[in-house]
């Protein structure tokens, strides 16, 4: 029903900065929360930070003041600017979406598949 394309991933120098993009298309009526998780080898997945459709956000502590996300409803789009990027911050990043697609009157949790994020010099 739902496809979530995430980009921008790649391997990057401690201090360094990468923009994750990820656009959701197809049975789409409306998106409220869009987010971004990662998950690191060996740990569980957690919430990177969240942004629902009328622009509030929410920041996991260890990333506050170095990464900002971002969307663009006309574009079903939300994007993740990663500065001051540090080698514990290497993981595979997935988008996720709660989506209501048309003749549906609840939301579904859609997911990307993943892009990944190597911090290292």
């Amino acid at each position: 029903q739902v496809q979530l394309v995430e980009s921008g991933g790649g391997l990057v120098q401690p201090g360094g900065s990468l923009r994750l993009s990820c656009a959701a298309s197809g049975n789409i009526f409306t998106i409220n929360t869009m987010g971004w998780y990662r998950q690191a080898p060996g740990k569980q997945r957690e919430l990177v930070a969240a942004i629902t459709s009328d622009v509030n956000t929410n920041y996991t502590d260890f990333v506050k003041g170095r990464f900002t996300i971002s969307r663009d409803n006309a574009k079903n789009t939300v994007y993740l600017q990663m500065n001051s990027l540090k080698p514990e911050d290497t993981a595979v990043y997935y988008c996720n979406a709660h989506v209501r697609p048309y003749r549906s009157n609840i939301f579904f949790s859609y997911w990307g598949q993943g892009t990944q994020v190597t911090v290292s010099s």
